[in-house]
């Protein structure tokens, strides 16, 4: 088959800018837009899925094995886990167990902006033993009265991150609290909580027991922590690996990831729609262009091939264009979700679902005007102006 040479669609792409640009503008809109979707859906997935600790069980009330929040756990358990669980990870002799209490609390940060809800951990030395990814990354570990803030907290209350700096008075629960210090854990919820001491955290919540008790195993060998919750029937505990448990919270998360993804396809779509109507009333102007090259010798196929790589190359264009968006200005802007926040992750995947959806699109899109264009007989086509 005779075909048109590459440069043609190429030059004609540049014979209307308002054209080039209009065309260009509304591929990278649509684009975007999917690739926003792909980086909340990937973003939220890492940040969940992420948080769970290799080697990690959670001692956690019974019947509570889907919310740490409302668990509750003896306070000896920490100790009589420690004392009785062969296969415990230890750092010259300090045993990798940490008792925790979860709990949301509301702040005051004393600006007029009324109360904003927290996710708050309490904490002991050994939390960073447990909790391999979080570290210290300013000021110190929190004393009485004190707390540290992870990197989204900020964003998670919805406050510029400056008004959580080391230094900053908050008041929580009627009691006034000052930020020691703040820390990260790249990739996990914990970055949006605010962490203070254990016993501080029992007056605050007005609890006497912790919520779970966390346990670092040498190993992927998790069964003597099982083991072990299924043979103290005094404790009333469940051992549930961290994994686990944080699976079934990117679980529960489904349904907001799926209305992500209805929302950008319904929003796709009606772009698509009129990016169908664009290209029809541009393909119609050239109508009698179309049937000339008929005339020249070129078959239809061959004039359609071309149409569809002018389209293919304008799509492409725009969806370069969003991917240099998505990765400046998207990847790792911060989301704020009930249990937390977390930031958009642009990687391979979500470049790639944008970049395809951007080309399948474009070519999609002008299939049909073109075999509608082309439909047309070439002596009337050759006739209309």
């Amino acid at each position: 088959m005779r075909t048109l040479p590459f440069d043609h669609a190429v030059r004609n792409l540049g014979r209307s800018p308002f054209r080039l640009a209009a065309g260009t503008a509304g591929s990278a809109l649509v684009v975007l837009l999917v690739l926003s979707a792909a980086a909340f859906v990937r973003g939220m997935g890492a940040s969940i899925e992420g948080s769970g600790g290799r080697g990690n069980v959670l001692l956690i009330g019974n019947g509570s094995e889907d919310s740490i929040e409302r668990s509750e756990v003896p306070p000896v358990t920490a100790g009589v886990a420690a004392a009785s669980i062969p296969g415990i990870r230890r750092r010259l002799g300090v045993p990798f167990v940490s008792p925790e209490i979860h709990a949301p609390l509301s702040v005051d940060l004393g600006d007029g902006g009324g109360e904003r809800f927290a996710n708050f951990r309490g904490i002991v030395p050994e939390a960073f033993l447990v909790h391999s990814r979080a570290r210290l990354t300013g000021g110190r570990l929190p004393g009485p009265g004190e707390v540290i803030v992870g990197r989204l907290a900020a964003a998670r209350m919805g406050v510029p991150p400056e008004r959580l700096a080391a230094g900053a008075a908050l008041r929580i629960e009627g009691r006034s609290w000052t930020v020691a210090g703040a820390f990260e854990a790249p990739g996990t919820v914990m970055e949006s909580e605010i962490w203070m001491p254990l016993s501080d955290l029992y007056v605050a919540t007005r609890r006497e027991r912790p919520s779970c008790i966390v346990v670092t195993m040498d190993g992927d060998d998790l069964s003597e922590a099982d083991l072990f919750a299924r043979q103290r029937l005094d404790l009333e505990i469940t051992a549930v690996p961290e994994e686990e448990y944080y699976h079934r919270i990117h679980a529960f998360y489904g349904p907001v990831r799926a209305m992500v993804w209805v929302t950008a396809i319904l929003v796709a779509a009606g772009a698509f729609l009129g990016g169908l109507n664009t290209l029809y009333a541009a393909f119609a102007s050239r109508v009698r262009e179309m049937a000339t090259l008929q005339v020249l010798g070129f078959p239809r196929r061959a004039v359609a091939l071309n149409l569809l790589q002018e389209s293919a190359l304008l799509s492409a264009a725009g969806s370069l264009l969003a991917a240099g968006i998505a990765v400046l200005f998207l990847d790792g802007l911060s989301v704020r979700i009930s249990m937390g926040a977390f930031g958009l992750r642009v990687d391979g995947v979500a470049l790639a679902t944008g970049l395809l959806t951007g080309v399948g699109l474009g070519l999609l899109g002008a299939l049909i005007p073109a075999a509608r264009c082309l439909r047309i007989p070439i002596p009337e086509a050759l006739r209309s102006v």
